[in-house]
């Protein structure tokens, strides 16, 4: 009997950490191969992969981002083999079982909840007498004496001891891939909290590996290649000597590999905040932290206990100490979050300024407490996955749509990370609040339709210059912003930008005359320009200069906008770095060159 396990993943570089601990259990008995594909392959190449490998038995792990494009695979399937035995697991099939067991004909039988033991049994019962009703934990169809088929779901099973689980990481055939996907890694499972949104609220308690294998399997990993490794726990700090100890583990053998874990914040000890700033090596640990909202009579309605003092001062604490980078969630539609507290709700977060804040909005997945109350709260949403609101008693559609272009601008200008400098000054100074920024950049980007076309990094920056054109010179003055846009643009080209959207403030002999003067004295520069010894053939090669009307070296320091004094911006490509290095000069009148 020949099995293969299937899924379809968001994007290439992720991986199935599910067919793994699938294929691990079972995998001594039964001949058993993996396959992954993403959503954006067509159906009929997936289905015609599957229909080459001749399997026995098919089984999909399924999600609320993959479900439908695994249904058109399933039904092109059940065509082109009849016989074969199809079977799906996973959170998406796992709650409101009958229902897919109804809509899709096409299944033999669905695996609910975790899935090592029943998906061995099943696959006992299938090579043996087909006793299904003996497995727990499993939905099936029953063939009545007058040729009917009948809906069976059993009993769930008790939750596996995660000590005695086999290793998902050990198969050869992985390794050629693990410098360029993501690794995807479990050191226990369940959640102590009960976030009515979330589906881990539904297990209670949390259970853990065997720390000595955990430890065992992310060196092997290591040792391996692997770039990435996301860690899927969904608090992973909650026991702060187990944390502790992989912390110390995976600083003394990280070998360059990146780190992701979910954090809570607001139980984050602070010695491990201390020992992390002590000895965390900078850029290997990156903390997901799950804010959602600061509205306290939402929190209170999803049962969702946060300190939100406390957790701004272990978000503040872990971005001061430069070590770790934070990625912040926002959930835009939970209850009693109108447009209002929301944009107070996104403002209290985005000031602690985390590298990546995501805001998405409420999917009221199946299974979960808030799915259950929707009428309560006068929740319509999607009928079909992701199942995404549209509006509730508190939140209209239009508001949604509205906050939705305050996340398409949001991810383009703040999450990538094209143009900090000017983000915040335009968040903060400007406008009367980040939101406010992000809101009216988002309407203006959305009038123009610019949402429909494709950008490069010199469109975002026009596209944002005629923003603030629109919006008129009370918006911002017109040098600084553009100062700020220049030393943003420079930085974020790796090489010396050919394409202009500025203009110059200085003519040709000008130029000549600064680089003459900076190959001659790079001291009045800074030491570690004058540590690059540039001579003026490499500066005109690899470097771009321009002079600013102000200040800029105040402002970058202290927020400071005055013209006392106007600043020449040199930036290097490929001189003594392989990115872009900023240096600033402050320039007073009598420092200029002679331009002839």
């Amino acid at each position: 009997m020949k099995i293969v396990l299937a899924t379809l993943n968001a994007k290439y570089i992720h991986t199935s950490l599910a067919l793994r601990c699938l294929k691990a259990y079972s995998r001594r008995e039964f001949d058993i191969e993996i396959a992954e594909y993403t959503i954006k392959d067509p159906a009929m190449n997936i289905a015609a992969d599957l229909y080459r490998r001749k399997p026995d038995v098919v089984g999909f792990s399924c999600y609320i981002w993959n479900i439908e494009e695994t249904i058109t695979v399933i039904d092109l399937l059940r065509k082109v083999l009849p016989d074969v035995r199809i079977v799906l697991g996973g959170p998406e099939v796992s709650y409101d079982t009958e229902y897919w067991m109804e809509r899709l004909e096409q299944v033999d039988f669905i695996v609910m909840g975790e899935g090592e033991e029943t998906f061995h049994h099943l696959l006992t019962e299938l090579r043996g007498e087909g006793k299904f009703h003996f497995v727990f934990g499993l939905a099936y169809r029953k063939t009545l004496p007058d040729g009917a088929r009948e809906i069976r779901i059993n009993p769930p099973r008790p939750k596996a001891d995660l000590t005695k689980m086999p290793s998902p990481h050990r198969f050869p055939e992985d390794v050629p891939h693990l410098p360029n996907r993501i690794v995807y890694f479990e050191t226990s499972r369940g959640c102590p909290f009960n976030c009515q949104f979330c589906l881990s609220s539904i297990e209670t308690g949390v259970r853990y590996y065997d720390l000595e294998q955990t430890k065992a399997d992310l060196l092997y990993l290591i040792e391996n290649g692997a770039r990435i490794i996301k860690f899927v726990d969904r608090t992973f700090n909650i026991r702060r000597d187990y944390a502790l100890e992989l912390f110390r583990f995976l600083i003394e053998n990280h070998g360059g590999c990146v780190f992701q874990f979910e954090i809570t914040a607001d139980i984050m000890r602070p010695e491990v905040l201390e020992f992390l700033a002590e000895h965390a090596p900078p850029g290997i640990f990156r903390f997901e932290i799950g804010v959602q909202s600061t509205n306290d009579p939402t929190n209170e309605a999803v049962m969702r206990r946060q300190n939100f003092a406390k957790l701004s001062r272990t978000v503040t604490a872990i971005r001061d100490s430069g070590k770790i980078a934070q990625h912040l969630d926002l959930i835009a539609g939970l209850p009693y979050e109108d447009y209002d507290t929301f944009r107070k709700t996104f403002n209290d977060v985005f000031a602690l300024r985390p590298e990546e804040l995501q805001l998405g909005f409420l999917k009221m997945l199946r299974g979960t407490g808030l799915r259950r109350d929707a009428a309560k709260y006068g929740y319509v949403f999607m009928e079909r996955a992701p199942y995404e609101i549209l509006s509730n008693d508190v939140l209209s559609f239009g508001d949604i749509v509205r906050i939705k272009r305050v996340e398409d601008v949001l991810e383009k200008y703040w999450n990538a990370h094209r143009m900090d400098r000017t983000v915040l000054c335009l968040a903060f100074r400007v406008f009367e609040s980040p939101f406010d920024f992000f809101q009216r950049f988002g309407d203006y980007w959305e009038e123009r339709g610019w949402q429909r076309i494709g950008h490069q990094l010199e469109d975002l920056f026009i596209r944002l210059r005629a923003f603030l054109e629109a919006c008129g010179p009370s918006a911002l003055e017109p040098d600084l912003a553009l100062g700020l846009m220049k030393y943003d643009y420079f930085l974020n080209h790796r090489y010396k930008p050919r394409a202009v959207w500025w203009e110059f403030r200085m003519d040709k002999r000008e130029h000549a005359a600064w680089m003459r003067r900076l190959a001659e004295r790079p001291e009045e520069v800074s030491p570690a320009f004058a540590a690059l010894a540039p001579d003026e053939q490499q500066l005109r090669k690899h470097a771009v200069i321009e002079r600013l009307p102000f200040d800029l070296a105040a402002w970058l320091e202290r927020g400071e906008f005055t013209r006392e004094a106007e600043t020449l911006l040199v930036v290097c490509y490929g001189l003594g770095t392989e990115g872009a290095s900023a240096h600033l000069l402050r320039v007073s009148p009598g420092m200029m060159p002679e331009s002839g």
